[in-house]
């Protein structure tokens, strides 16, 4: 018996020290994840002011993007059936890098470097002139996208159409947007409007909008004024309060009319 002892013993000696000869396990070093390169920022034109306006000309209206309406944000959108005839002022912003190579509204690349710009409304594509109210100046472009959904903005303009409106740095302005024909007909807007007003009403007898001017007055909402003007042959009151200096003060102001129940506020040249 001590002999098989003294053998067993043995044994378990011999297992220790191969148990204290291996090396233990070391954990392994997880693989690392490869991260994407970002996306190469595009290097601007040298010359902004040499990109020619959008040219005018006949086309269909896009497969995509021009559903009878649409919803964002839970306010419903109906698509224009014809841009002819379309004026409207309003506030202008701008789009530019962060979306530059991604998809429109009707299937095309989005081009910050291309005379375009999105709308809510009007068809796709369509041509318009916007017009800086706050300058003068004034660019054609192609809409072929939509946007943008934020109160009180009419429409957002390229990184080089809103450079051709000197309005990058301020990110938005005050501007007129006139649709064009094929032939890119249209009245242009005079470089000296700078008298900008939001127009809270218009009416056909003028103690409607004698009414309407003071209740906004008790409601010490700025300066109120009624205008007369003839549409048709026809007299025409319109309840105005301004001007406005500044989109700025042109949101305020659309602010306090919404406040009060007026919730179709728009710009207004005088």
């Amino acid at each position: 018996m001590r002999h098989a002892e003294r053998i067993i013993a043995l044994f378990v000696l011999a297992a220790l020290s191969a148990c204290r000869t291996q090396p233990f396990p070391q954990p392994q070093p997880e693989p690392e994840i490869p991260v994407p390169a970002p996306a190469p920022i595009p290097t601007p034109p040298p010359d902004v002011a040499k990109i020619p306006d959008a040219v005018p000309k006949p086309e269909p209206r896009s497969k995509r993007g021009n559903p009878p309406f649409y919803t964002v944000y839970g306010k419903r959108y109906h698509v224009l059936s014809s841009s002819s005839g379309y004026l409207e002022r309003g506030v202008a912003s701008w789009y530019g890098k962060d979306f530059h190579g991604g998809p429109t509204s009707n299937g095309e690349k989005y081009d910050m470097h291309a005379m375009t710009a999105a709308h809510k409304t009007l068809p796709l594509p369509a041509y318009v002139q916007v017009t800086n109210l706050k300058n003068g100046k004034s660019v054609v472009v192609r809409v072929n996208d939509r946007g943008p959904f934020v109160a009180n903005r009419l429409i957002d303009m390229s990184y080089s159409a809103a450079s051709r409106l000197d309005m990058v740095r301020e990110g938005t302005t005050l501007v007129e947007v006139r649709s064009l024909d094929a032939t890119g007909s249209a009245p242009t807007l005079p470089a000296n409007a700078n008298e900008l007003y939001v127009q809270a009403g218009a009416f056909g007898e003028e103690v409607n909008a004698n009414r309407l001017a003071q209740r906004l007055r008790a409601a010490g909402i700025g300066v109120v004024l009624v205008r007369r003007d003839e549409l048709n042959g026809k007299p025409l009151f319109r309840v105005r309060v301004g001007p406005v200096p500044s989109v700025a003060e042109f949101d305020r102001v659309v602010g306090e009319l919404r406040g009060v129940g007026i919730t179709d506020a728009r710009l207004a040249v005088d």
